[in-house]
């Protein structure tokens, strides 16, 4: 899969000063990656234990030879790991609605020694784990020369010795069973030996520098998956991925919950018929209150493995019921607006502009109406979501930069500033970067209002969001129809594959409806 770059719809989608450099620049790979389905034999299953399924891909290793990841960290707008030839990488996920479907870049670089010096040997450069601390600081965790190093924020420093006693966690005796499991919690680290719980303690918590034993073992029948990555999440919760391989039998991986207090709590168990590997990477992301977990695996640069990258969503624990005191209803207001009919050759859709809540989108759209710009055009895409309720999604129409209906892009209206949201039936401009929206328009099936505007959002797409201008009141079964419409799977570009009509439908007029 090339790297995703479209127009339209592209995305539908700092602790401490003392380390608050950026993170030194890398020339871009842009990696092959093919996408996966959790179960390849059921390509309908979307859950296992408490995670949702939100895409997968093979990462093909390529002239760069990607491979080797041993630990995982997401850090702002990607994905950081380590490699066990002694370097780091970042990886840029493409997301489509919050789902995984591509990688737009991937940079490596080399980890340095004490003396600042590239890592030479086996001995000294096999990377496990790594972790970003309050401070902006990483930790890389190293086995075989058993230690744990500390980076600046931009990981181009040298190193420096980190003290922390592994003695009760790896054994002098077995070189490949190190610290391969560490994160970072609010005040502290957990660290994890590569052995089973149960007979004794395989991992401990350090909390403002107080050690204490933590015991986390996932058992998957007569297996006994060992740990290798876990992160954190804000609330305290940190999860733990463990994996097992036997030969002849295959792999298999759980992830556990980890909450101060309580037990630890398996959430998930893999075995051989879904999509498994060496899982050995993990990274916990959290996005408009709701927390993802990414699992890459470590194809050990062989090409009997693969290197995978999966990403769920845990679901969200609902909430008991509260009762609500009755508070009388806000005053009804009316803005103006303007109807305007959309006639298309399975029948009419009316949606009504909002002229003053979202006056420039409207302006703009009321232009090419009464200019006939849209009467001939197509919708000519329908982006379908497995998600309740159902039909789910969207469709897309309107000019397609036909040189001789479009227009100059119009100033974005974010929904922070007109008071509208991607809800049921919402109109939604299509545009590249705010400024270039024109003459292609959206329509929700659904409510979508992860595509409204997040001020705290740290993405720049998801800051602006796009710009509601309309609601359908009328037709909205012709909608529906249109989404129905077959798809050719050859046809589009990107996350627009496979979504792009077989034969489009056309919009024969639009036109404002009659007053009264």
């Amino acid at each position: 899969m090339k790297p995703v770059k479209t127009a339209l719809f592209a995305l539908l989608i700092g602790l401490g000063a003392a380390f608050s450099a950026p993170i030194a620049a890398q020339d871009d790979i842009f990696p092959l990656t093919q996408p996966v389905e959790l179960d390849p034999a059921n390509p309908d299953t979307s859950e296992v234990g408490e995670l949702i399924w939100r895409g997968g891909l093979v990462i093909e290793p390529g002239e760069a030879e990607i491979g080797g990841i041993s630990g995982l960290e997401w850090h702002e707008d990607r994905l950081f790991a380590v490699i066990d030839d002694g370097r780091w990488m970042t990886m840029t996920p493409d997301e489509f609605d919050g789902r995984l479907i591509d990688l737009t870049a991937v940079t490596m670089a080399p980890l340095l020694d004490e003396r600042g010096r590239r890592l030479r040997g086996k001995e000294d450069s096999d990377a496990e784990a790594i972790t970003r601390m309050a401070d902006g600081s990483w930790l890389v965790a190293f086995e075989r020369d058993h230690r744990i190093w500390r980076y600046s924020a931009d990981l181009a420093s040298a190193a420096a010795p980190y003290p922390v006693d592994l003695s009760a966690l790896v054994s002098p005796g077995s070189p490949n069973n190190g610290i391969e499991t560490l994160a970072a919690t609010a005040d502290g680290l957990i660290l994890c030996g590569e052995y089973p719980g149960g007979a004794f303690p395989n991992c401990s918590r350090i909390d403002a520098g107080a050690p204490s034993d933590l015991n986390i073992a996932a058992p998957i029948g007569e297996y006994s998956p060992v740990p290798t990555d876990a992160a954190c999440a804000s609330n305290g919760t940190c999860y733990v991925l463990l994996r097992d391989y036997t030969p002849g039998l295959g792999n298999h991986a759980a992830i556990v919950a980890v909450e101060r207090g309580e037990q630890p709590k398996v959430i998930a168990a893999f075995d051989p018929s879904l999509t498994i590997d060496n899982f050995e990477g993990l990274a916990v992301r959290e996005q408009y209150g709701k927390t993802y977990l990414y699992i890459v695996s470590d194809n050990n640069f062989s090409s009997s493995q693969r290197t995978l990258l999966l990403k769920f969503e845990i679901k969200a624990a609902v909430a008991p019921v509260q009762p609500v005191e009755a508070v009388a209803p806000e005053p009804v207001v009316d803005y103006e607006t303007v109807d305007v009919v959309l006639a298309t050759t399975l029948g009419d859709i009316t949606v009504r502009i909002e002229t003053e809540r979202a006056p420039i989108t409207a302006a703009n759209f009321l232009r090419y109406v009464d200019e006939g710009r849209f009467d001939g055009t197509v919708f000519y895409r329908a982006m379908r979501l497995n998600r309740e309720p159902q039909p789910n999604g969207l469709i897309q129409g309107g000019t397609q930069f036909d040189p001789k209906r479009i227009l100059p892009g119009i100033p974005h209206e974010p929904t922070t500033q007109t008071g509208l949201s991607h809800t049921h039936g919402a109109l939604s401009m299509a545009m590249g970067d705010p400024g270039t929206a024109n003459g292609d328009f959206s329509i929700m099936l659904q409510d979508q209002t992860g595509l409204d505007a997040d001020p705290n959002a740290t993405e720049a797409v998801w800051r602006n969001g796009y710009a509601v201008f309309g609601y359908v009141i009328d037709g909205m079964d012709v909608v529906y129809a249109i989404h129905a419409q077959p798809a050719d799977p050859n046809k589009g570009e990107g996350v627009m594959r496979g979504q792009i009509l077989a034969e489009p439908v056309e919009i024969v007029t639009a036109r404002r409806a009659p007053a009264g």
